[in-house]
């Protein structure tokens, strides 16, 4: 659920669209954004904090300009377009 709230929370507080999430294992939940290294920052620091209200936050990255092998690796990646943006994950 902290997940779902933490999507909503990225979602609504920048410009960013949100590419997936993935059950990780012992009920850890990534959800992944993309877009503007600005706006996917502003995105995580919401999306954390809503997170945290609900349950708990394991952590956070934001990778500028991920490599291109990103989207092989990861299932919710697929839907990324050819120029490739900022990505971020929130694991809860």
């Amino acid at each position: 659920m902290a997940c779902i709230e933490a999507a909503d929370a990225m979602c609504k507080a920048a410009n960013v669209e949100l590419i997936g999430y993935e059950n990780v294992g012992s009920g850890l939940v990534t959800a992944m954004v993309k877009g503007d290294v600005g706006a996917v920052n502003a995105a995580v620091d919401s999306g954390v904090e809503a997170a945290k209200r609900i349950g708990e936050v394991v952590t956070s990255r934001v990778i500028a300009r991920p490599h291109n092998d990103i989207e092989k690796n990861c299932v919710a990646a697929q839907s990324m377009t050819e120029r490739v943006r900022p990505v971020c994950t929130l694991l809860v």
